[in-house]
């Protein structure tokens, strides 16, 4: 795409802010929206409304929260037409990705389901993506030589989406497993040590402590349930509600149930 236009960013938050003075400091013009008074960016020039800001964009990058990617797609659908490129940014499901791609997609321009997979705040325009959809090989044709690491999943939308949402149920479970571990360890007065039991185990986790974890729960499910089981019995003894520990428990008993094990 040869990006002779400018691009638009809509949402001037965290990641919409970092992101768009990026894309400026490389030397391209953008212009950015946000529906809260904010001060823009260096190098972003604020848009009076989300038409202004998307109208003969080369492309338009909506960095919203998901539960307002719908609202902000038809804030530009009048200004979207064949040519257009529209990417939804947010962490919203597969399912409501393929849903803007079918409003998009009526106006005749090209969506794409852009998926930022990692955290933005210091990494800005760094931030590895995925891209998936109509438009996506075009996107990562833009972005890329600005300094994106873009990776092209496919060409439905949401499969990038369902790529990070995979990745979160690995995250995102093992922080929360992390909090109640340290809200109990602070409890029985030895939050220090666990701590650091915390970071050396992942400081030096490889493929083989992976396959370990996961392989050895197959094999010993019985006796990792009832570990858990025991454990549960501590945190309630300790004050601690046992969420992540009980939902542990359960998995490794549906293996002894389904034979899995």
């Amino acid at each position: 795409m040869s990006g002779g236009g400018h691009l638009a960013v809509l949402g001037l938050g965290e990641a919409g802010s970092e992101i768009s003075a990026d894309l400026a400091a490389r030397g391209r013009r953008v212009l950015g929206y946000d529906i809260r008074p904010v001060e823009p960016p260096e190098g972003v020039e604020l848009a009076g409304s989300p038409e202004e800001a998307a109208r003969g964009a080369d492309a338009v990058l909506a960095l919203v929260p998901a539960a307002d990617a719908p609202a902000a797609a038809r804030s530009v659908l009048p200004v979207l037409g064949p040519g257009s490129l529209y990417a939804d940014c947010s962490s919203a499901s597969p399912r409501q990705k393929r849903e803007l791609a079918r409003m998009v997609g009526r106006t005749g321009a090209s969506f794409v389901d852009l998926t930022l997979m990692g955290t933005v705040p210091g990494r800005g325009l760094s931030t590895p993506a995925f891209v998936s959809g109509e438009g996506a090989g075009r996107l990562a044709d833009l972005l890329r030589p600005l300094g994106m690491p873009v990776e092209e999943v496919s060409g439905e939308p949401g499969d990038a989406a369902g790529r990070k949402l995979l990745r979160s149920v690995f995250v995102k479970g093992m922080t929360g497993a992390m909090m109640e571990a340290l809200e109990a360890a602070r409890a029985a007065g030895c939050e220090g040590w666990l701590w650091g039991n915390i970071v050396s185990e992942l400081a030096g986790a490889d493929e083989a402590l992976a396959r370990r974890l996961v392989e050895g729960s197959y094999r010993h499910a019985r006796r990792r349930a009832d570990e858990m089981a025991a454990a549960a019995e501590l945190l309630r003894g300790l004050g601690v509600e046992p969420r992540i520990t009980r939902a542990a428990e359960a998995r490794l008993r549906e293996l002894l149930e389904g034979g899995e094990a």
